[in-house]
């Protein structure tokens, strides 16, 4: 672990990793277009994809805390991957008709605007991403990953159940970001404050 005095190399594995997350992205995208967009292969090639982008996420948060190895480009790539790989699955399967544009619609609407909000309210302070948003982000790629797997027919409800919460949560998470933001601009706008 470096010590607190020396800088943080930019060039670390954990933001390799997210960089390799991005990547991923249209190799994932041309996957989940292969044809005609349903082709058993190549819908399983581009769950796996998903998959080991989705786990990349994971494993580069939990070394970059574990190691020192937080970066000022770790910070602002890392949400900016996430969204790129959410959103691209999001749409992609709204472009093949697997998805309702509205789920689309509300999740990228939310995550526009919460991120957004974010860089408003940075001269604040920072809304650190709580569990809600952790969870939130959990469903929604398991909701993803079930609609991407080209499963038999019986597994629609359970899929529409899991991407119906992930709305809910991506709505409600989304709520908890706006009171999060009014009250950091509140606090900051009372007297002795700066």
């Amino acid at each position: 672990m470096p010590s607190p005095h020396t800088p943080v190399p930019v060039v670390n594995i954990a933001n390799i990793l997210t960089v390799l997350r991005i990547a991923l992205v249209p190799v994932f995208l041309v996957a989940l277009f292969v044809g005609d967009g349903h082709s058993t292969l190549w819908r399983i090639i581009a769950t796996a994809i998903f998959v080991i982008a989705a786990v990349t996420d994971r494993i580069d948060g939990q070394l970059a805390r574990k190691h020192g190895l937080v970066t000022d480009f770790g910070k602002l790539a890392d949400p900016i991957a996430d969204k790129a790989l959410i959103g691209a699955a999001l749409i992609g399967l709204s472009v093949l008709g697997d998805l309702s544009w509205w789920v689309t619609g509300i999740i990228a609407a939310r995550e526009l605007g919460i991120t957004l909000l974010r860089f408003a309210v940075l001269r604040h302070g920072v809304i650190p991403a709580g569990r809600g948003g952790k969870l939130k982000t959990l469903v929604q790629t398991v909701a993803i990953g079930l609609y991407l797997f080209p499963l038999p027919g019986a597994f629609a409800p359970l899929s529409a159940t899991l991407m119906g919460l992930a709305v809910a949560l991506t709505v409600i998470t989304g709520l908890d970001y706006v009171v999060q933001a009014v009250r950091l601009r509140a606090g900051a706008r009372r007297p002795g404050r700066t």
